[in-house]
């Protein structure tokens, strides 16, 4: 992405376009780090006090494995 913005860059004497598309890529960077942000703070333990808020609507449930990472547990 950085080669092609530069490469735009380059190319074109007029270097507003090179900010816009660094700057609309810094948005948009901004939006997913707090979106994704969001969804694991709703994932995870609640801190206290919060045990019993409900979970908003547009955030996915994520189900915990016993052992993630390890496979199945042997007996």
């Amino acid at each position: 992405m950085l080669n092609i913005l530069m490469t735009d860059a380059a190319l074109n004497t007029d270097s507003g376009s090179y900010f816009s598309s660094l700057t609309l890529l810094f948005v948009v960077g901004f939006i997913a780090a707090v979106t994704i942000g969001s969804i694991a703070w709703y994932n995870s333990k609640r801190p206290e006090g919060w045990e019993d808020k409900e979970r908003p609507s547009i955030v996915p449930e994520i189900e915990k494995e016993e052992t993630p990472g390890l496979g199945t547990p042997e007996s």
